[in-house]
């Protein structure tokens, strides 16, 4: 068994790599040795901000020999085009979400990498967080009783005011759904199990919309998607969950969850972050008490701390692959549904992912002793 720091490389020098380098940077357990982009400068910028020695191509990370682990950070259309690259290069895969843009090229990337026998992982790793595993201690310690049902909200006006290209965020594998929800769909798996069945309407309240800031700004792009999205949800275990993703809302209210059991409701915090405050209103009572939150909450990047320790350790690691398509087959029978109007069926499921330790520390040194 290998034993030390795991190498990782990054694909993909955009916005969201800073978040992932400033955490995979402190975690001694991982290396990060590569920083890759079709976009060469971007990838040298990038590697300069963190002081990563090697820069390049996408080529050169995949080539890598030090590389175990590739963090693929690339725009949803390359998803799984980079993943098949890195898999066929004999490399383990941390994907943003979305895991794919259809189920079909979403199952091929897992049959091949289950056939080299290869990891996926993928976003969003929040549930990682303190926050989500403080709720996920107190619901199956049966605080709320048995969870019953669900209520998300996700509402902005849209990206395009802050996000300075945003065209990406309203086409095909995008929009407030493919966005927003692996957040808070991966939240309620987490809670109810698999879902089995789903219905939703969806509308579109403009045909294009107008970048807001930075060098583009005043350009305007195509919507291509809907930008709002009512869905029910129905779970193996009979409970049910009703969300709102929307990018038409003048009115911001986001990371609204709440869980309702037999004995109580519990509001959950922000599933697009990894810390936050629980509350729970019981039976009986009109006012709602705190529950302090404990664990890690580093950051994005957690979830390839954990595959780089499980890898070590020839345990699982805890944000599969498999839950992540289990989140991409909702969302497109969400879609499918808006089209149909009818309810249609999720035919996958999420295997059941082991709860993060509380004392799990990121920024400590483990992979001497070995230990997940």
């Amino acid at each position: 068994m290998s034993r030390g720091p795991v190498g990782v490389a990054v694909i993909g020098a955009g916005v969201i790599s800073k978040q992932y380098l400033d955490n995979l940077t402190a975690f001694p357990d991982v290396e990060v040795r590569v920083i890759a982009d079709l976009f060469p400068e971007a990838a040298r910028a990038r590697a300069e901000e963190y002081g990563i020695a090697e820069h390049g191509a996408p080529e050169l990370a995949l080539d890598h020999p030090d590389v175990e682990i590739i963090v693929n950070l690339t725009i949803p259309a390359a998803h799984v085009e980079v993943a098949t690259a890195a898999v066929r290069a004999g490399k383990h895969v941390w994907t943003e979400k979305p895991f794919s843009l259809d189920r079909e090229s979403g199952l091929g990337l897992l049959k091949e990498a289950d056939d080299a026998g290869l990891r996926l992982g993928c976003a969003p790793d929040t549930f990682l967080g303190a926050g989500l595993q403080t709720a996920r201690r107190v619901i199956e310690r049966g605080d709320i009783g048995v969870p019953l049902t669900a209520q998300t909200v996700f509402q902005t006006p849209g990206p395009e005011s802050w996000h300075p290209n945003p065209a990406f965020l309203f086409q095909p594998g995008a929009g407030p759904l493919f966005d927003m929800g692996p957040y808070y769909l991966t939240a309620l798996v987490q809670t109810f199990g698999s879902v089995r069945r789903v219905a939703a309407v969806g509308s579109k309240a403009h045909a294009t919309r107008v970048i807001g800031s930075g060098p583009k700004a005043g350009e305007e792009f195509t919507v291509e998607v809907p930008t709002h999205v009512s869905a029910l949800a129905q779970f193996e275990s009979g409970a049910s969950s009703h969300s709102i993703f929307s990018f038409e809302s003048p009115r911001t209210r986001m990371g609204f969850v709440e869980i309702t059991g037999t004995e109580a409701t519990l509001s959950l915090p922000d599933p697009n972050y990894f810390d936050g405050e629980l509350q729970i209103c019981r039976v009986g009572e009109t006012d709602w008490t705190a529950i302090p939150t404990t664990g890690p909450a580093n950051g994005r990047g957690m979830g390839v701390l954990d595959m780089a320790r499980s890898i070590r350790a020839g345990q699982p690691h805890r944000a599969t692959g498999q839950l992540a398509y289990h989140v991409l087959d909702t969302m497109v029978s969400v879609s499918e549904s808006i089209d149909s109007g009818a309810f249609v069926p999720v035919a996958s499921s999420a295997p059941s992912s082991a709860p993060l330790p509380e004392d799990w520390a990121p920024t400590e040194a483990t992979l001497d002793g070995v230990r997940a």
